[in-house]
């Protein structure tokens, strides 16, 4: 079923909820569409994205990465998350600023990415995040039929449809976040 796997070897998230974060277990326990998420774990030194597709064996244009972005005006801080493949950037400065309706954007400190999210630094996934948090998708992400993402921890990763993202809790699809 999934053919940008590789040499990993996915099974169905709702069945192995103790590959993700705990966060992650809670959202998929909820969704409708969990049936269509596979995960695989993952040696947790491999999760960064360039390492983890050339040892696997995973194309690197099937891989989504989702950065957590903290926006500023005045002492109000806005967070959202941005997803997009893993050969492009999100336009931070830009898109996702004007978005959170913010004077100034930038990618969200670690501890506070961690603590926040509830999900570990280099494993954080669009799945399970707060709830009051925009999930901001590139155009390429949702219409992917399938994706490798984070699964909330670097031991873990996310088998999913794009269109499964663009139907989490906050999920908008906005033009010009990837370049």
């Amino acid at each position: 079923m999934w053919t940008i796997a590789g040499t990993l070897t996915p099974v169905p998230a709702i069945d192995r909820l103790d590959l993700v974060a705990d966060p992650v277990a809670a959202a998929l326990r909820s969704m409708t569409d969990a049936d269509r998420l596979a995960v695989t774990a993952i040696d947790a030194s491999l999760a960064d994205t360039a390492e983890f597709c050339a040892h696997y064996g995973v194309p690197l244009s099937a891989s989504a990465n989702c950065v957590v972005v903290a926006g500023k005006r005045g002492d109000a801080v806005r967070y959202a998350a941005c997803v997009v493949l893993a050969t492009t950037r999100a336009d931070v400065n830009g898109v996702v600023r004007k978005r959170l309706d913010a004077r100034k954007a930038s990618f969200a400190p670690m501890d506070e990415a961690v603590s926040l999210s509830g999900m570990e630094y280099g494993g954080i996934t669009p799945v399970g995040l707060p709830a009051d948090w925009p999930v901001l998708l590139s155009p390429e992400v949702a219409a992917a039929p399938e994706l490798i993402i984070g699964g909330g921890v670097r031991g873990s990763k996310l088998l999913v449809p794009g269109d499964v993202l663009a139907k989490l809790p906050g999920a908008e699809v906005v033009e010009g976040l990837a370049r």
